[in-house]
């Protein structure tokens, strides 16, 4: 297999970075669709969308077809349900937080009975379109800001006056989904991570009559949330440290650490560790994802040679054999040769030249694959879905994500760090000020 990689992926990588990425139209005879689950965090947000999503559909894919599903897959990871649960539920207050959906203070998961009820509210209903989309939004908001009374009452005028529909566009189901997701034109797209994504491909294809508003405080690439000379100069003076815990089999872990090495680190003074976690077999990943992230983070990327479970063990020696000042660097070139030069470092004139060229001149005996047990250890205590892990800590808090969709919570949590330090300031200032209005 490591042959194979050596010689081929090299060539097949670079051809694949090169070709469009985008088939120029997707098939539009299915319209487009969004499956939601009714205890999914993520479908509650996603919900909050859909009306105004609607509205600037064009006819052509008309109407938004939606699939209430009442099965949950399996958690990722090998999460609990509980961890999940709970991740979901944190991870989403971030998102409504930022980008101003409606969220309880202290959400919970609703209870089985409310299920039901909501249920019936919607198999019944007589509503269609947008006009069923609004209501939709509202059955959720009762569910997820435990509104049971007003749920109580509707379910009794469902049930007493109405009976079940049956409407092409609003389908029950028992497949099995993890999170809310929108289909169109075979593919899928996350219900919140995706949003935007969706958008652009429908407004490519000239599938919508208005300019889509969805997300609005998405930061994008390489933009900076905290551009303010004083402000910035506060950040930096807070000593932020981030862990990476990455898998680097994975073309993501590459795309992370030289994203937030080359726009984040310096810029904000943060410390950076990185811990390099056992092979998780992720070296089979979805090449189109990677090279699209590739280009929308614009980190180089290809030509690359997959790294085996060998090759894995190979790069953790050269971290590990590094100064420990210099080793951030130094996985930065290790990474870069693996997913941009193609090297493979199971490869022993591969590994040395490497060596070489980073002036490694003696390779530490220590056991690499016990340090990676120990670092898988520590990533799993974190419960997150998906790797890369990152742990941020600043100001005495610790703040712990997932992925590189989840990059954009460094600048939020800064902002939302300086935000409560003014507020504290004010505080402090105001209480100080009545104190010797009173003395005086």
């Amino acid at each position: 297999m490591s042959l194979l990689r050596r010689w081929f992926d090299p060539i097949r990588s670079s051809w694949f970075y090169q070709k469009p990425t985008r088939q120029a139209v997707l098939p539009t005879e299915q319209g487009l669709s969004v499956y939601l689950r009714l205890d999914d965090v993520y479908s509650y947000l996603a919900a909050q969308q859909l009306p105004q999503l609607e509205e600037i559909l064009s006819d052509e894919i008309k109407p938004l077809k939606v699939i209430i599903c009442r099965q949950s897959a399996e958690p990722p990871n090998q999460m609990s349900s509980i961890e999940w649960q709970q991740y979901c539920l944190n991870d989403a207050q971030i998102l409504a937080r930022q980008h101003r959906f409606s969220f309880h203070e202290t959400p919970e998961q609703p209870t089985a009975e409310a299920l039901e009820q909501a249920e019936i509210i919607l198999k019944n209903t007589p509503l269609r379109g947008q006009d069923f989309l609004y209501l939709l939004e509202d059955v959720f908001h009762m569910l997820w800001q435990k509104q049971y009374g007003k749920l109580r009452t509707l379910y009794a005028m469902a049930s007493r006056h109405h009976k079940a529909q049956d409407f092409p566009e609003r389908i029950f189901s028992d497949l099995p989904i993890l999170t809310g997701y929108f289909e169109f034109g075979e593919r899928k797209y996350h219900a919140v991570d995706d949003l935007l994504r969706l958008t652009r491909r429908l407004k490519q294809q000239k599938l919508l009559t208005d300019n889509p508003i969805f997300m609005i405080n998405h930061i994008e690439w390489r933009e900076h949330l905290i551009s303010d000379a004083e402000e910035l100069n506060e950040i930096q003076g807070l000593d932020p440290e981030l862990d990476l815990y990455i898998a680097m089999e994975d073309p993501i872990s590459w795309l992370l650490l030289a994203y937030i090495r080359e726009e984040l680190a310096d810029y904000y003074n943060i410390q950076l560790n990185v811990y390099p976690l056992s092979y998780h077999g992720r070296d089979l990943f979805d090449w189109s994802l990677a090279t699209r992230l590739s280009k929308r983070t614009e980190v180089k990327f290809t030509p690359f040679c997959r790294p085996t479970e060998a090759a894995t063990l190979a790069m953790s020696q050269l971290y590990y054999s590094a100064p420990e000042e210099q080793r951030i660097e130094v996985m930065y070139r290790i990474l870069e040769a693996v997913w941009t030069k193609g090297r493979d470092l199971s490869f022993k004139a591969h590994f040395q030249a490497l060596q070489y060229e980073l002036e490694i001149s003696e390779l530490t005996t220590d056991d690499i694959a016990e340090k990676l047990k120990e670092n898988d250890m520590h990533c799993e205590m974190k419960s997150q879905p998906d790797f890369p892990v990152l742990e941020l800590r600043i100001a005495g808090q610790s703040y712990v994500f997932n992925s590189l969709y989840r990059v954009w919570m460094i600048e939020s949590i800064f902002s939302n760090v300086l935000e409560e330090k003014y507020k504290s300031e004010n505080t402090a200032e105001s209480e100080a000020r009545e104190y010797e209005e009173r003395k005086s």
